[in-house]
This record gives structure tokens, C-alpha cells and sequence, in this order.
């Protein structure tokens, strides 16, 4: 029920990695009335959870395990999975505070078997992290809990964001 209804669009997230039927579809169908009286632009958009080396509290609240991260043809399955089902994003997470970001070759896997925009988020602290997600194939990048330690990351990020995007 965190719905801003005067933000640009609404990534209606499907825990696609997850067996828990709530994530799945029950919580968007409480959603769905309210979301269609607003004017939001809703993307419907699979959300892949993915080991980042301890449980972070996606994977709790959500009462699911993650993607093992080097389970990278399961990971490209579900993904291919969720864009037949008709998703028009793919988010992969590592989650709140991720011990570690998912590896470049997992987000590379998963950029070749899928053709629709690929959101890389958790554990992701530096420019030069969030430049290695890109570079792997991520058309974005979310950085969550380490802007709230260091607000001025987002500088860095930007400036290494722009000199790739020259280069």
C-alpha cells in the first residue's frame, strides 16, 4: 500500500524467483483497485530474488529462498519464463543491504536469454560496481541502503554511468 500516485509509472513486481503464492498474485489483486485509480503507468515486472551470501530481509519477508548464484541457467529460465508470461521488466535483487552484488556472469546469462529491459539492484556500494552490473548487461542499476550511508555515492555512480555511456 506504499503507492505515491503522483510518481511517472509503478513497477507492478511479481516475486517470479519465489514459491509464495502472496507475492505471486494475492497481494496484486489487493493492489489492483487502487493502482487503477490512480494514472500511473504500471510495467508489470518480474522480480528475481538471488543469493548474496546471507539472508537479507527480502528473502525474509518474503518467506522465499533465493536463486543460488551459481545456479545461472535457472536463473535465465526463470527469467525467459517471466517474458513469456508477458512481463515487461525483469528485476534481479540481491536485497536490502546484500552482503554481496550478483556476479557479472549471472547478469550476463540472464541479459542473453531475455530481450526486455534487466534491473540489477542489492550490494551494489560503488561507482565501480554499478559500472560492472552495466557493462554485464543491466539496462538499470537501483542502489538502496548504501545511499542512505553515503548520499554523495550517487555522484560517483553518475559521473562512472556518464563516462561509460561517452565511451
Amino acid at each position: 500500500m506504499q503507492i505515491e500516485p503522483t510518481a511517472d509509472a509503478l513497477l507492478f513486481l511479481s516475486l517470479i524467483s519465489g514459491r509464495n503464492p502472496e507475492l505471486l498474485i494475492g497481494q496484486h489483486v489487493v493492489a489492483a483497485p487502487i493502482i487503477r485509480n490512480t494514472k500511473l503507468e504500471v510495467i508489470p515486472t518480474g522480480y528475481m530474488l538471488v543469493n548474496s551470501g546471507r539472508i537479507t530481509s527480502a528473502a525474509y519477508i518474503s518467506n522465499t529462498m533465493p536463486i543460488p548464484d551459481d545456479k545461472y541457467s535457472l536463473a535465465a529460465a526463470t527469467a525467459m519464463a517471466g517474458e513469456m508470461l508477458g512481463l515487461q521488466a525483469l528485476y534481479m535483487d540481491a536485497g536490502s543491504g546484500a552482503e554481496k552484488e550478483i556476479s557479472a556472469k549471472m547478469i550476463a546469462t540472464v541479459r542473453k536469454a531475455i530481450q526486455i529491459p534487466l534491473i540489477v539492484g542489492g550490494g551494489i556500494n560503488t561507482s565501480q560496481k554499478a559500472l560492472r552490473a552495466l557493462e554485464a548487461g543491466a539496462d538499470m542499476v537501483v542502489i538502496g541502503n548504501a545511499l542512505e550511508k553515503d548520499p554523495e555515492l550517487l555522484i560517483g555512480i553518475a559521473d562512472k554511468v556518464y563516462e561509460w555511456n561517452q565511451g
